[in-house]
């Protein structure tokens, strides 16, 4: 089974096709996850920032999955807001290793969390806390705390800590750690 399968089960998800949104700001690492969790063959080598919005499809055993990896650049984040309703699940990534803009993840996040298309709905958030292994990191429970993950209760989520270098595949090791083996 496949890492997009777990999601799906842990997420929840149960229709043939599933829209998922993939938020974070510039340089979390949004487009070098979305391209290890696609099949090795369909993987891109370079990977290049996200301007404005791109769409990923892949297909599973059992799902088809459209993924919207949105821009975190300030100027394109506005477009996030079109996408909402869309949405069947989000994945929110955040830099762990960047202290000084988790403040500025945590407003989009609350942002995120207040739109009318998002506010009433149980929509599933899966948030990677991404390069753990940069010195100085914050751990995941640090990054839920600063996120204030905790006052969430209204819809499911998970947090996971991960690594994700470009040349690399993704694994999940027990406790929902994921981990990428080169």
């Amino acid at each position: 089974m496949g890492l997009f399968d777990k999601l799906a089960g842990w997420l929840g998800l149960k229709k043939k096709e599933v829209n998922v949104l993939c938020l974070g700001l510039d340089n979390s690492g949004k487009t070098t996850i979305i391209n290890r969790l696609k099949p090795s063959n369909a993987q891109t080598q370079d990977i290049v920032p996200t301007i404005g919005f791109s769409i990923e499809k892949f297909k599973t055993s059992s799902l088809s999955f459209t993924v919207f990896d949105m821009s975190g650049q300030g100027r394109y984040r506005n477009l996030w807001e079109h996408y909402y309703k869309e949405g069947q699940a989000i994945i929110f990534v955040v830099d762990s290793g960047d202290k000084l803009r988790m403040v500025v993840a945590k407003e989009e996040l609350d942002t995120l969390l207040n739109h009318p298309d998002v506010k009433h709905r149980r929509i599933p958030l899966l948030f990677f806390a991404n390069k753990m292994d940069v010195r100085d990191a914050l751990s995941s429970v640090k990054v839920s705390q600063l996120l204030c993950l905790e006052n969430i209760k209204d819809k499911p989520w998970h947090i996971w800590y991960i690594t994700a270098p470009v040349h690399s595949e993704i694994y999940i090791r027990n406790k929902g750690e994921i981990y990428m083996n080169k």
